[in-house]
């Protein structure tokens, strides 16, 4: 298997260059514009295109009997059009939703590809052989030819996605504004739908019919898990399907028996998973870090407001027991330790003879943390008219939510009241004071 790898990168063998040059144009103008169609919420209209491309190649064969690449292509960039005009229609003249719409188009285009197929396979003609490649894809069949009309359309459409952008970025994200300065919304749909059409098209005697929406849009769902810039987004999209195309391309000659697109979509798929799992933002894991950060925080905060609340009307920095604090606060005794050595440690709490108290730190912090609460019980039964008996529970959520900036409007909003509606004293804003 080294030995094939080191084979692979020598790339002394022609076909070995056509296949990956083919698989990393490919991914990388697939994935490119793949972004703007996840982002129109038409994540679904290049699974659509690429089986409504079957036809438009049968018929291609039918009428010219040839599997020239640029007849192949034309016919299906023609019943890809024809694909796209029919959703619209559908979902502009009918009651018929956009999701309904395209799964009417796919089957219905779908299943005459299919009947053209069968015909074609009972002509009297000898060049109909791996016509029936293009359902999954067969990249080793690619000539000097064929990469050289895959680059010219891949080029196509970046440099069209790199010199309108900005306009493609206002039609997605603000179509009201875009009309409102006159931008043609209507052409800039179309051009993307129309770059949309030739990725689908250039992809097929690679990843094939049934592969080609795998290849569109997993690299854009990957990369929007990085971030939330669309320029980045685009850039890693695109490079997500240039990884792809050079795994697919690298397996598929170790393994002969693998082709190269089923690997692209495996190879994109891993990286997804990667992103959904490991982007430092939006990714599973670091919203479980986060979901943990909250967790902590919040039962720290009530243990603070509970031994605030216990050494309120004597004193503040009183000793309470173990005991004295889970009659308040639902945790179990393990999970309160836990707290408060947290807190003890963060110089929150000071600890002696198994008996726990607010430090100077914690005190201060206990106190901001009873304020917000009382305040936003306080608005609930001024602004939401709620009983005083029913705002305990929704404070206790929302007081570790309030910002500094928020605490300061709503004590403005109240008139800086000085009790709470169950007549108990709402602590003076404290600056030195944090939550």
């Amino acid at each position: 298997m080294g030995q094939l790898f080191l084979e692979f990168w020598r790339l002394d063998d022609p076909n070995v260059v056509w296949v990956l040059a083919g698989a990393v144009l490919l991914g990388g103008a697939a994935g490119v514009i793949g972004v703007f169609a996840f982002l129109q919420k038409r994540a679904l209209i290049g699974d659509a295109l690429a089986h409504a491309a079957l036809p438009g190649v049968a018929t291609a064969f039918i009428l010219f009997q040839t599997r020239e690449l640029e007849v192949i292509l034309a016919g299906a960039v023609v019943s890809c059009a024809l694909g796209i005009l029919a959703i619209d229609y559908l979902v502009d003249h009918t009651r018929i939703k956009p999701d309904s719409a395209l799964a009417i188009v796919l089957s219905v285009f779908f299943a005459f590809g299919a009947f053209e197929m069968t015909h074609i396979q009972q002509m009297p003609v000898g060049n109909q052989a791996g016509l029936d490649k293009l359902l999954f894809g067969q990249a080793a069949a690619l000539t000097a030819d064929d990469v050289r009309v895959l680059g010219i359309v891949a080029a196509l459409i970046l440099v069209v996605a790199a010199l309108l952008f900005d306009r493609f970025r206002v039609v997605i994200f603000d179509r009201g504004f875009a009309r409102a300065i006159g931008m043609p919304v209507r052409f800039y749909d179309f051009l993307l739908s129309t770059l949309l059409v030739l990725a689908v098209v250039i992809g097929l005697q690679l990843a094939g019919v049934v592969l080609m929406a795998a290849v569109i849009l997993t690299p854009a769902a990957a990369a929007r898990y990085w971030s939330n810039r669309l320029g980045l987004i685009v850039i890693l999209a695109g490079l997500f399907g240039v990884i792809a195309g050079i795994v697919g391309a690298n397996v598929s000659y170790i393994a002969p028996r693998m082709p190269t697109g089923p690997w692209m979509v495996m190879a994109i798929t891993a990286i997804f998973f990667v992103s959904l799992f490991a982007a430092p933002e939006r990714g599973l894991y670091a919203r479980w870090r986060r979901r943990a950060r909250l967790r902590r925080r919040v039962a720290e905060e009530n243990v603070l407001r509970t031994l605030f609340k216990l050494g309120e009307g004597g004193d503040q920095r009183r000793w309470a027991g173990v005991n004295e604090i889970l009659r308040y606060r639902s945790l179990s005794p393990v999970a309160l330790g836990r707290v408060l050595r947290r807190l003890e440690a963060e110089g929150h709490l000071e600890h002696a003879d198994d008996r726990w108290r607010l430090s100077g730190a914690g005190l201060e912090r206990a106190r901001a943390i009873t304020r917000r609460h009382r305040l936003w019980e306080l608005y609930l039964t001024r602004q939401v008219e709620l009983s005083p008996d029913q705002v305990h529970d929704d404070a206790e959520a929302v007081e570790h939510l309030l910002t500094p900036e928020m605490e300061r409007a709503l004590a403005e909003e109240l008139g800086t009241p000085e009790a709470d509606p169950h007549g108990q004293a709402i602590p003076a804003d404290n600056p030195r004071a944090g939550g």
